[in-house]
């Protein structure tokens, strides 16, 4: 029998050995996106990964899992295999969810490690033409005139677009009641038929609303007005120090292997680098950013100490 379970033990022990010599990436990635497919963070992470994938000579594949905002796939992610074959495509609502639950789920920081901050987009307040306010200061003075009366929708409770907005009423110092929908689409179309004053919403959607005077613009949620739309003051000018960058980049699970994750921000850079996906990029109407892997994660730090103050101010709570 020792002879047999000796050479059981070296089989096994060769065939580590083997598998830690593999050159990484020696099978097809895996990139999470905790959201339905057609929306910014399904687009941008379709549109880097599919270049990245080139980079590294390997393919990446998409893997849709929305649920609970963002929270269902961000939990997959964080459970798998610290080895670089399993990523995710964040946003704001990764450092948003485990302030928003009462149980408890992942830890933003503790159970990643960053990859590359891909870029930031805009959120803005809409109005609907019969407001009368035109700017962002006349609705702040019409709504200290008459607080609780008018009100604002959203994409849901807990959503970027709805603690956006409770943050900017809450450093304006103003009551808006808030009307939470399921999803951007909806409130944009209840706000359109004038069911609602007000909504915070993605840039890029309402730019044709905007144009076709259905909407008006109020102000950016952003630190800069945007480079697709430069007319569209951001909130920072009428309510100093509101500034919150719609950001978007990519995760591993904790423990992943330093030489793995600089091979993939290494082919990140080089595929955000290249014409097609620059062009397209821009085309989205983001602004790239890039950066060191430890510059997003200090991004991250960041943004979960921001919102877990704003998801205690507005109360918001999902069990």
């Amino acid at each position: 029998m020792k002879p047999a379970l000796s050479l059981i033990a070296a089989a096994l022990l060769a065939a580590t050995a083997a598998q830690a010599a593999e050159p990484f990436p020696s099978k097809v990635i895996r990139m999470v996106v905790p959201l339905a497919p057609g929306g910014t963070g399904d687009t941008l992470a379709r549109t880097v990964g599919e270049e990245m994938g080139r980079q590294l000579g390997t393919s990446i594949v998409i893997d849709n899992r929305p649920g609970a905002g963002g929270l269902i796939g961000t939990e997959t992610v964080a459970s798998a295999a610290p080895d670089g074959y399993t990523l995710i495509n964040v946003s704001p609502s990764h450092v948003i969810n485990p302030a928003l639950y009462s149980r408890k789920t992942y830890d933003p920081i503790k159970d990643f490690t960053a990859v590359i901050h891909i870029a930031n987009t805009y959120q803005i307040i809409v109005a609907h033409p019969s407001l009368p306010a035109k700017n962002l200061k006349e609705l702040i003075d019409l709504a200290k005139k008459t607080p609780g009366k008018l009100s604002y929708g959203s994409a849901g409770t807990g959503s970027a677009t709805h603690l956006n907005m409770e943050l900017f009423k809450s450093m304006a110092g103003v009551d808006i009641v808030h009307v939470p929908y399921k999803g951007s689409t909806p409130a944009r179309m209840d706000t359109i038929g004038g069911q609602v004053q007000l909504a915070m919403d993605g840039l890029l959607p309402v730019l044709p609303l905007i144009k076709d005077g259905k909407l008006r613009p109020l102000g950016l949620t952003s630190s800069k007005r945007s480079q697709v739309a430069p007319d569209i003051p951001t909130i920072g000018e009428t309510v100093p120090g509101y500034a919150t960058d719609v950001w978007y980049g990519i995760l591993a699970p904790a423990k992943t292997p330093k030489p793995v994750i600089a091979a993939l921000h290494g082919a990140a850079v080089k595929a955000m680098n290249t014409p097609a996906t620059a062009a397209r990029l821009k085309q989205l109407g983001t602004d790239p950013v890039g950066g060191t892997s430890e510059q997003f994660g200090k991004l991250i730090e960041k943004e979960a100490k921001l919102w877990a103050k704003v998801v205690q101010v507005s109360g918001a709570k999902v069990n």
